[in-house]
């Protein structure tokens, strides 16, 4: 079982309406969604939920007031100002970093683990999926992104499946490291503006660090064609194939509306011709050829 990771340098480069698109092209695939911070590939699947289960993340410090003393430690101690004169911890402010906890002479301060977000386990008319969703300024996004690849992984083992596409959060940080270490390869999507070349080369540095294969496509290609040259070279003179390029079209938007993929919605398209043009240079890339993938359908025009 492998696994294709789309991700971006920034956010609304179309990398989800593209992930949508190549999983329906797929054929028999699991489709994850690791964009946990902003997840957003269910409103294109519309899947049918299966299991929810609650993702504990990190703990919060809660004073314990028959034990404290009030000897003033933990205020001096945080460096967040999350305990007040009174103290109680002020949730919004605590970052959990639990210092207070272990310096406690008294040990009068509790850190109980925090319930974070959920994820699901689900079906969809493509097959089956897994997303989740974070809670509104909570942490740990790389531990539930390592936590929803895992369990799509485990499904696609279970129904023997051999490809896995996964949505991935876009930048640099945490949650895109936690995406793409141990993919089979990353499809970059990028769009043509200086802002979308310098993210992209940002990302291509992440992804060579880890040392996973990456391989670009420019979205929206025809809003500024220099650009769309410069990112191309830029993307030769790192070695990395070029997929393709796809045309800015509201039918991307059309398609969002009435909750399908372009795929679905325009499949006569010259935009969705596009797609499954760069489809195609997916699967027949020598990195997947070279990772013994099988059972994946050309896209037919």
């Amino acid at each position: 079982m492998k696994e294709i990771v789309v991700i971006s340098g920034k956010g609304g480069t179309g990398k989800t309406s593209l992930t949508a698109s190549f999983a329906s092209l797929a054929g028999k695939c699991v489709v994850c969604d690791a964009d946990v911070d902003g997840a957003d590939l269910h409103l294109l699947l519309q899947p049918r939920t299966k299991t929810r289960t609650d993702f504990m993340g990190g703990g919060l410090a809660v004073i314990n007031g028959e034990t404290c003393t009030e000897c003033d430690r933990c205020r001096e101690l945080c460096r967040f100002g999350a305990i007040s004169e009174n103290y109680v911890v002020d949730r919004f402010k605590c970052e959990g970093c639990g210092v207070c906890v272990d310096l406690c002479p008294e040990q009068a301060i509790d850190f109980p683990i925090q319930k974070c977000g959920e994820w699901y386990s689900c079906t969809t008319r493509i097959g089956p999926m897994v997303h989740a969703r974070l809670g509104a300024a909570e942490e740990n996004s790389g531990k539930l992104v390592n936590l929803v690849r895992k369990e799509a992984r485990k499904i696609a083992e279970e129904t023997g499946n051999d490809l896995l596409i996964t949505d991935g959060p876009p930048g640099i940080g945490c949650p895109v490291i936690a995406a793409i270490g141990g993919a089979t390869v990353l499809v970059v999507i990028v769009e043509p503006t200086l802002s979308g070349l310098h993210d992209m080369s940002r990302v291509i540095d992440l992804a060579a660090h880890f040392r996973v294969p990456a391989m670009v496509c420019v979205n929206k290609f025809d809003l500024n064609l220099e650009m769309t040259e410069t990112i191309e070279e830029h993307a030769r003179s790192r070695n990395l194939m070029l997929l393709g390029r796809i045309p800015f079209d509201p039918v991307f938007v059309q398609a969002m509306v009435q909750g399908q993929n372009i795929i679905e919605y325009a499949d006569d398209s010259k935009t969705a011709e596009s797609v499954r043009e760069v489809w195609n240079n997916i699967i027949e890339s020598p990195v997947i050829k070279m990772a013994g993938i099988v059972n994946i359908p050309a896209a037919i025009s």
